[in-house]
């Protein structure tokens, strides 16, 4: 007889039962989880603002507005966001199972800011400062996928942690 191989270590779960209690009682979930979507509409909006200014030289003022909008919506978020992190975990910025997704999002906002910096001083000129939104827009893509599969892993998380059907129920056998 062999021995079976041995599992690899679980990983830690993303929330502790009292992370998990104040996570599903702070209202800053929900704030969360409005500002997510919006952000990312208009993030699709403002891409494609920008990519038809770059194609056609049509619509600079409303690309650079979408691109502000964006911005503005990326700070009420990561501010937003450390507030929900304060209440669930303790910390303002980088707790253990967001610690990633927070060092991603701190390159997004440098880059959104440095859009920003470029567009008030004029610094790099209209193409320039358009790539470099392009390039805050692919840091952000990335970093809005951190966040989606962070969102999956708690969903499958929750389910795999509560009982099941038919002990909820009495059936268990």
């Amino acid at each position: 007889m062999r021995d079976p191989q041995p599992r690899p270590p679980r990983p830690a779960p993303l929330y502790t039962a009292e992370e998990r209690r104040r996570r599903d009682a702070t209202p800053w979930t929900t704030v969360q989880g409005v500002l997510a979507p919006l952000q990312f509409l208009v993030f699709v909006v403002s891409l494609g603002l920008v990519l038809r200014y770059l194609v056609t030289g049509e619509g600079l003022a409303v690309a650079t507005a979408s691109i502000v909008l964006k911005t503005l919506l990326l700070y009420t978020i990561m501010i937003t966001g450390s507030i929900w992190e304060r209440v669930v975990f303790g910390r303002w910025l980088f707790a253990r199972p967001f610690f990633w997704e927070d060092v991603f999002s701190i390159l997004v906002l440098a880059l959104h800011t440095g859009y920003l910096v470029a567009l008030v001083t004029g610094l790099l000129g209209v193409h320039g400062q358009l790539y470099l939104a392009l390039a805050a827009y692919a840091a952000y893509v990335v970093n809005a996928a951190q966040f989606v599969l962070k969102l999956r892993a708690a969903r499958r998380e929750a389910v795999a942690s509560s009982p099941a059907p038919s002990a909820a129920y009495g059936l268990a056998r």
